[in-house]
């Protein structure tokens, strides 16, 4: 019975990231997750009690999973300057997923502080990642320089971002011409600095 009531979850939240990738946020409803997965609506109640509860649950499983991606990426690394550009490249390459996009969205909206919280732990072991590669390359300052250094990545993101949805011609960069100045400006901004 256990097994069955977690394969019917797991069925949940496959249907959950197909809905918020393919509508947004707005298509994310409990009718919704019902008719893609078959069961009653009232069903969907008994595993999760609001859309909120939806979402948390999608960030508890997807989150670690992402982070563990951009980790091995990093730990694959020779030097601390590859370790640098793997967390950044990887960072990026996950922003332009549809569905990370998605969930990081609609989380924005419907996630309450605590849930919140154990996101940002989850973030909390990447940042300590970069702090260590920072240290490596020799910087004073490893904990600031790697705030600073997520800047650059949010920042990277929300162009590639303007870049995906502005009209042809108004952006001149490419997704890849962005991580690459992302790149060039963690790696020579924050090794000098």
């Amino acid at each position: 019975m256990a097994e069955h009531r977690q394969l019917q979850r797991a069925a949940l939240l496959d249907a959950a990231r197909t809905l918020l990738t393919e509508g947004g946020k707005e298509a994310l409803t409990f009718p919704a997750l019902a008719a893609r997965t078959g069961l009653a609506r009232s069903s969907v109640y008994e595993y999760f009690r609001s859309r909120a509860a939806v979402v948390e649950a999608l960030c508890e499983v997807d989150f670690p999973l992402w982070a563990a991606e951009i980790e091995a990426g990093m730990e694959s690394c020779d030097t601390a300057a590859e370790r640098i550009e793997a967390y950044v490249r990887g960072q990026l390459a996950l922003a332009a997923d549809p569905r990370h996009r998605a969930v990081v969205a609609i989380s924005a909206l419907e996630l309450d502080e605590a849930a919140r919280e154990r996101i940002r732990a989850a973030h909390g072991r990447l940042a300590g990642l970069v702090v260590r590669a920072l240290e490596d390359l020799g910087h004073e300052r490893p904990r600031l320089a790697a705030a600073l250094l997520q800047g650059v990545v949010e920042s990277a993101v929300r162009r590639a971002e303007q870049a995906t949805t502005a009209c042809t011609g108004c952006l001149t960069e490419n997704p890849e011409e962005i991580a690459d100045a992302a790149v060039a400006l963690a790696l020579h901004g924050l090794s000098r600095a």
